[in-house]
């Protein structure tokens, strides 16, 4: 590689914004696809996974990537609308290679342990990145190691992150150089190493050329994936979910087993129905019902409800009592009235809380905005079901008065109650007729029983597997219309194929 080329570290992509010429912003990277070559030549950069707009992934050939520099990616301007599908001959860096075991073959002599990947995406390098005919051992060979070499040839390191570099004159890019830890660490998880990981215990960091490690093509079985995760730490749950959701089923399941409870939580939360029980199946069932326990009562309820009825029951068994007994409450009701939909788990105050308490109250972070907007006064007890629903505040209203108010002085009276048998319609008419976002629903006593909140009243308006599509209709970038195949009519199809060595993928130099 000529002195001076661009060399970007792929984890710097993840999340990095992609702009047309005029500096429009058209969607984010969230992967780069390469293809595995035999007799250990550098992987080909294909091109990048983008997530535009509406969600939809779209595959961006590098020939059309015009620069990759200060934590922006410049693109001609002319993008390909249909969904991105990954062909047999393909892999993706952040979801495969992140995180594999692999085998040292060589190290370059000289070469620094603990060089990482800390490199400004799109900062130059002198190194040599190409490898000369024969040198070496291949990247799947499993040859010898090169002379001089400074490591043992063997030795079993895991992929912490990977560069790719620009061929002079050309717009062609390839995987060079390989960033890796010694050895398997135990304990604690690993992190990137500009995020806190790689320190002496988990073991000496190096890189290497892409030549120096074999292993890549092999399968491998309980594949880690602490890196992915941290590369991906930054992203909403809505987000990381929709990432699973393209990941193969055996990689979703390992980013599931590597995400905290809470975190998985959220994300599960955000996932289609069939996701979630492939990933809920595949834990271990004490994990499960911790994690169940982190989500939100009727999300969790939503969830068991697809499982078989002795499956359900295990993990209600396993959960603690009281997180189980609010998801058997809402187990009892039918799935499209306002008992199978509500939360058991609102903001509750007593008459003689006062403002500052109920303040106090919707400022937990772990709230969602729909809960947050209103607190509801009842007598105890305080949990649900509770004594008798008094009324409700809205937060605006906690803004208006002092904080020393009482709550039952400024109690609203006039709205009716939801009860548990009130069907979809007649809650989704009650939200729009009073401009609400969020409404109380009480037993056959006058006791709160919990809260239907907006955004589940329109996740089961909206069509069942609206998770999995996109928004139909939506504007692409550049101003053309998206027509419902998912196509863009200002791109030209068959240079993308062309770009991808055609429809097979086939061939040692063939392209995407």
């Amino acid at each position: 590689m000529a002195a001076g080329s661009p060399r970007v570290f792929v984890s710097h992509l993840s999340g990095v914004a992609v702009f047309d010429p005029n500096g429009d912003q058209v969607g984010r990277v969230r992967d780069v696809v390469v293809m595995l070559r035999v007799g250990g030549r550098p992987p080909r950069v294909l091109g990048l996974v983008v997530e535009v707009v509406s969600r939809r992934r779209i595959f961006l050939p590098m020939t059309r990537v015009t620069g990759v520099e200060s934590g922006q990616v410049i693109t001609t301007g002319v993008l390909n609308m249909r969904r991105f599908e990954q062909r047999p001959t393909e892999t993706l860096v952040l979801g495969e290679l992140l995180d594999r075991r692999v085998r040292l073959v060589s190290e370059e002599p000289g070469q620094d342990a603990g060089q990482g990947s800390g490199q400004d995406a799109g900062q130059g390098s002198g190194q040599d990145a190409a490898q000369e005919a024969g040198q070496g051992a291949g990247g799947d060979s499993g040859q010898g190691a090169a002379d001089g070499s400074a490591g043992e040839s063997g030795a079993e390191v895991t992929v912490l992150d990977v560069s790719m570099t620009q061929l002079p004159a050309r717009r062609d890019w390839e995987i060079d150089k390989v960033f890796v830890r010694r050895g398997r660490p135990k304990g604690a998880r690993a992190a990137l190493p500009w995020k806190g990981g790689g320190g002496r215990r988990a073991g000496a960091t190096l890189t290497v050329d892409w030549s120096a490690v074999t292993g890549f093509r092999l399968a491998e079985d309980g594949q880690g994936a602490e890196n992915l995760v941290a590369t991906f730490e930054q992203l909403r749950p809505a987000d990381l979910a929709n990432v699973l959701h393209h990941l193969s089923p055996k990689r979703r399941g390992e980013v599931a087993a590597a995400l905290d409870d809470d975190r998985l939580a959220d994300v599960l939360e955000e996932l289609p129905d069939d996701d979630q029980v492939e990933i809920l199946s595949k834990l271990k069932e004490e994990r499960a019902a911790d994690v169940l326990e982190a989500m939100d009562p009727d999300d969790a309820a939503d969830l068991l409800a697809e499982l078989p009825a002795e499956e359900q029951e295990r993990l209600l068994t396993l959960m603690q009592p009281q997180d189980a007994a609010g998801v058997r409450r809402l187990l009892s009701y039918e799935e499209r009235t306002a008992g199978g939909l509500m939360t058991t788990e609102p903001i509750v105050l007593r008459p003689d809380a006062t403002v500052a308490d109920a303040l106090a109250r919707i400022r937990n972070p772990d709230l969602s905005p729909a809960l947050a907007a209103q607190v509801y006064v009842c007598r105890p007890p305080d949990e649900t079901p509770t004594g008798k629903y008094l009324g409700l505040v809205h937060f605006q209203r906690l803004l208006r008065d002092p904080p020393f108010t009482l709550l039952a002085s400024i109690v609203d009276t006039d709205l009716q109650p939801l009860t548990p048998d009130t069907p979809l319609p007649a809650v989704t008419s009650y939200l729009a007729t009073y401009n609400m976002i969020s409404a109380p629903v009480v037993n056959a006593t006058g006791g709160l029983l919990g809260a239907v909140t907006v955004d589940d009243v329109l996740d089961h308006l909206l069509p069942e597997d609206w998770r999995e599509t996109d928004l139909h209709g939506a504007v692409g970038p550049h101003g053309h219309h998206m027509t419902d195949d998912g196509t863009d009519d200002g791109t030209d199809d068959a240079a993308d194929d062309d770009a991808r060595g055609g429809m097979t993928g086939v061939g040692d130099d063939g392209g995407r």
